[in-house]
């Protein structure tokens, strides 16, 4: 059966042009030009993977909102956004909003079709990981359940997405090995620029100061990399 991606973007030359590319890859392609039609469309069956510009016509931040709609319905749904808008400051945002990657609309097809390839493996092997039975990861206050791809730190929930509960097994799977960020690539099975890992680190780490503003678990170790406090094991 064919991957179905979701595709919205507003520019119709553009959408058909990665709408045609995308077929001719062999996936199945649903594409919408704004956010209202897409969201109507995709709350009563989710893709696959979903693609999206961050400007969507009249809508200037359209795509952040459409991402936290689609978020909402489910925290395992690969979400890429495909934009012009390439500035840290939005890459920054769409991330905190989410999204698993951020890339800009002068990357080659060839790289955009090999995170798309990424992130769909990725969403196999968490498919398969939940066959898997007494998956819990268990170090000090951290209690991460493969399973149910749950998070807790002192029996209180982190919500984290897929590529951030990934990165975190890797981390603390080890507690005091130095993980660079190809390995932490690898671990959630996507391909990111180093800003791109080093804000979802920031992102992990700010959503557990939300629950513990002491939390300390992630460390740098600067010029190589990030490590579970071996404290916290």
């Amino acid at each position: 059966m064919k991957r179905h991606l979701a595709l919205i973007e507003d520019e119709a030359a553009i959408r058909e042009n990665y709408r045609d590319a995308f077929e001719r890859r062999g996936y199945q392609v649903s594409a919408y030009g704004d956010r209202h039609h897409a969201f109507r469309a995709l709350r009563t069956g989710l893709p696959d993977l979903a693609i999206i510009d961050v400007g969507l016509g009249d809508d200037p931040d359209g795509g952040f909102q459409l991402c936290q709609d689609l978020r909402q319905l489910s925290p395992t749904l690969p979400i890429i956004f495909l934009t012009a808008r390439d500035s840290d400051v939005d890459t920054v945002h769409g991330l905190r909003l989410g999204a698993d990657d951020y890339v800009s609309k002068d990357m080659s097809l060839d790289h955009l079709l090999a995170r798309i390839t990424a992130l769909l493996r990725r969403a196999d092997a968490w498919a398969e990981s939940l066959q898997q039975r007494d998956a819990l990861l268990q170090r000090g206050r951290l209690s991460l359940n493969v399973d149910r791809m749950t998070v807790a730190w002192d029996g209180q929930p982190v919500e984290l997405t897929v590529t951030e509960f990934w990165m975190l097994h890797a981390l603390a799977k080890h507690p005091g090995h130095v993980r660079n960020r190809d390995q932490l690539m690898d671990a959630a099975s996507t391909v990111l620029d180093d800003n791109t890992v080093t804000s979802h680190i920031k992102r992990i780490r700010r959503k557990f100061q939300q629950v513990d503003p002491e939390f300390d678990g992630i460390q740098t170790a600067y010029g190589m990399g990030y490590r579970w406090n071996a404290h916290e094991a």
